[in-house]
C-alpha cells in the first residue's frame, strides 16, 4: 500500500490510485466527458528474445512434431483396429509358404489369395509385433474371416495343415510301401523295403513336403517303442526268448483274426501249442511262404498241396516259429501275445460270424469243424477258382494235431 504525502505518491503506488488522484486534481468532468470511455493502454511490446529467429524456428518444429505424433497415434489406432478385425476371406483357404521367403513375399501371397486386405498393413503389423523373423514355412489352412493378427499367429506357431495316411494292421512291408508311394502329398522315394514286422500300423499325420522315408522312420520308431514296452510287461510264463519272437508270433495272430476281443485268445492257442511243442499249423504262414511280402492274388485258394509244401515259414512242416514275421502287427496283437488269455485252448476254426470257435480237445474241435462245414454248405455257391489240384479246408479249418512233434 503506497502512502500519499502532499502532492506525490511513493514509488510503489499502483496506477489505479494514480488515475484516481489525477481525476480528483483535474476536477469534475462534464456529463459528455463522463460518457466517454477510458482509453485502453496498448499491449506491452514483445520481448526481443521472443522475436529471435531461432526461437521462432524451434516453435515451428515443436508444432510439427506434436501434429505428427497426434497423426501417427491416430493412424496406429486405426491400423491396429484393422489388423485385428475379421478379414474378408469368405471361406477357408489353403495357402503355402515356401522355405526362405521373406515377409513381403508372404504378404504378397496372402493379398493375392484374398486372405488380407492390405499387404503393407500386414507387414507393418508383423513388424510392430516383433514377429518378422518368426513366420514359419508350411501349408496353412486359413479360416474364413481370419484377421491379419490370427493369420500371423497361425504362421508364428507353425500350425500347418496336416494330412494323414492310415496303415491297416496285418499288411506286409511291401504293401505298406505301396500305400505310401500312392499318397499324392508325400514326396521322395523309399530307399529300400523295410524288414518284415519292423513297422507299426497306425494313422500317421504329416504336412505337405514331408517325405515317405520320414514316415517309414517314424513307423519303425513307434514299432520299437511299443514292442519294447510289451516285452517289458510280458507274462512271466510266456515261452518266448526275445522281443523279436514276440513280434513274429504277433504277426501270425494279426493275420488269423481281425476281431479285437479274439486276439488274446488266439494268442493263447499258439502259446499253449508252443508250451506243448506242437506245430502251430497256421494257414497265413503257408501263404507267406508261397508268395512272400507281395501277398497272394485274389483268385488264390489254399490247397492241401500248399500245406505240405516245405518253406521256411510253413508252420505245418516246421517246428516252432517262422524265422521272421509274416506281416506288421499292430499294438493290440503285440500286447495280446505278451499277455495272452489264460485258457487251455489248442484249436480254433471259423464260426461263420467272422469270428472263431475255440476248443481244448480234438473231439470238440472236430464238432466245431463239422458245424463250419454245414455253414459253408448252406452258403450260395461261388464260382470255382482256377482249378486247384486238391482243395484244402478254409483258413483255420484244418484239424490240428494233438500229439507233440518229436
Amino acid at each position: 500500500m503506497s502512502d500519499y504525502r502532499g502532492d506525490r505518491f511513493d514509488d510503489d503506488a499502483d496506477p489505479l490510485s494514480e488515475r484516481l488522484v489525477s481525476a480528483a486534481r483535474s476536477g469534475p468532468r462534464s456529463p459528455a466527458e463522463a460518457l466517454q470511455p477510458e482509453p485502453v493502454p496498448p499491449p506491452p511490446k514483445r520481448s526481443r528474445a521472443v522475436r529471435h529467429p531461432l526461437v521462432v524456428f524451434l516453435n515451428f518444429v515443436l508444432t510439427v512434431v506434436i501434429v505428427a505424433v497426434v497423426v501417427l497415434a491416430g493412424a496406429a489406432l486405426i491400423g491396429r483396429s484393422q489388423f485385428n478385425e475379421p478379414g474378408a476371406l469368405a471361406q477357408e483357404r489353403t495357402i503355402s509358404v515356401d522355405r526362405g521367403v521373406g515377409l513381403r513375399d508372404i504378404a504378397d501371397r496372402l493379398h493375392a489369395d484374398g486372405a488380407i486386405s492390405s499387404k503393407w498393413l500386414f507387414v507393418a503389423g508383423v513388424w510392430l509385433s516383433g514377429e518378422q523373423n518368426s513366420l514359419k514355412a508350411g501349408e496353412y489352412l486359413i479360416p474364413a474371416n481370419a484377421s491379419m493378427a490370427n493369420i500371423m499367429n497361425i504362421m508364428v506357431e507353425g500350425r500347418s495343415k496336416y494330412y494323414a495316411v492310415t496303415i491297416p494292421e496285418g499288411r506286409t512291408s511291401r504293401q505298406i510301401v505301396d500305400i505310401l508311394n500312392a499318397d499324392p502329398i508325400l514326396v521322395g522315394e523309399i530307399t529300400e523295403i523295410p524288414p518284415e514286422g519292423s513297422l507299426l500300423p497306425e494313422t500317421y499325420q504329416f504336412t505337405r513336403g514331408d517325405t515317405r522315408q520320414n514316415v517309414i522312420a517314424r513307423m519303425q520308431r513307434e514299432r520299437d517303442r511299443i514292442l519294447t514296452d510289451a516285452w517289458a510287461r510280458r507274462a512271466s510264463d510266456v515261452p518266448l526268448s526275445s522281443a523279436e519272437e514276440l513280434a513274429i508270433l504277433a504277426s501270425i495272430v494279426e493275420k488269423e483274426t481281425a476281431l479285437a476281443d479274439e486276439r488274446s485268445r488266439v494268442a493263447a492257442v499258439f502259446i499253449n501249442r508252443l508250451r506243448l511243442n506242437m506245430r502251430l499249423q497256421s494257414d497265413p504262414t503257408v501263404i507267406y511262404g508261397v508268395f512272400g511280402g507281395e501277398g497272394h492274388p485274389p483268385e488264390y485258394r489254399l490247397t492241401r498241396a500248399h500245406l505240405d509244401q516245405p518253406t521256411p515259414y510253413n508252420t505245418y512242416v516246421i517246428d516252432g516259429l517262422p524265422p521272421a514275421p509274416i506281416a506288421n502287427a499292430g499294438a493290440a496283437s503285440l500286447e495280446a501275445v505278451a499277455n495272452p488269455s489264460r485258457t487251455r485252448d489248442l484249436f480254433f476254426v471259423a464260426d461263420g460270424t467272422g469270428g472263431h470257435a475255440f476248443a481244448e480237445t480234438y473231439e470238440e474241435h472236430l464238432r466245431n469243424v463239422a458245424r463250419w462245414r454245414e455253414i459253408e454248405a448252406a452258403q450260395p455257391a461261388a464260382e470255382p477258382a482256377a482249378a486247384p489240384a486238391e482243395e484244402a479246408p478254409a483258413a483255420g479249418d484244418e484239424p490240428l494235431a494233438l500229439t507233440p512233434t518229436e
